[in-house]
């Protein structure tokens, strides 16, 4: 029986954020209900939203239940992102196509792609799209 060695050091776990969009009236629940319409199953490196919300009760929530760190993504950050998704509502407020998309974009760092789009919550309060870094 032979003895398996290592030859390399091992590969990093891939970058996967989950960007979250939302009103102040979005509660846990409308955050919890965004990133199950977007189907996606796989582990989270981190979560991340517009820096001014990342610290509203709702979303520490989300983190804490998910148990992954926070990306606070700034206005600049957000404007400067490519969007799929195109929402009039999100570029007259955040001047970007989807606040969701853009978030997690940016915190996924740069390369990073979408793996989903932006889905809406059932209650309308909330959007998450899911981006993948950049394979190095």
């Amino acid at each position: 029986m032979g003895v398996l060695v290592s030859r390399g050091a091992m590969e990093p776990e891939p970058m996967i954020v989950a960007g979250f969009g939302f009103t102040t009236r979005a509660t846990s629940d409308s955050l919890h209900s965004a990133l199950h319409a977007t189907g996606f199953t796989g582990a989270l490196t981190k979560i991340a939203s517009a820096s001014d919300k990342v610290q509203t009760a709702a979303f520490t929530d989300l983190a804490t239940n998910l148990a992954v760190p926070v990306a606070a993504i700034s206005a600049e950050q957000i404007a400067s992102a490519q969007t799929a998704t195109q929402s009039t509502t999100s570029k007259s407020a955040r001047d970007t196509g989807s606040v969701a998309e853009a978030a997690a974009l940016a915190a996924a760092g740069p390369g990073a792609h979408l793996l989903v789009t932006r889905h809406i919550s059932a209650d309308r309060m909330a959007t998450c799209a899911i981006a993948k870094g950049a394979d190095t």
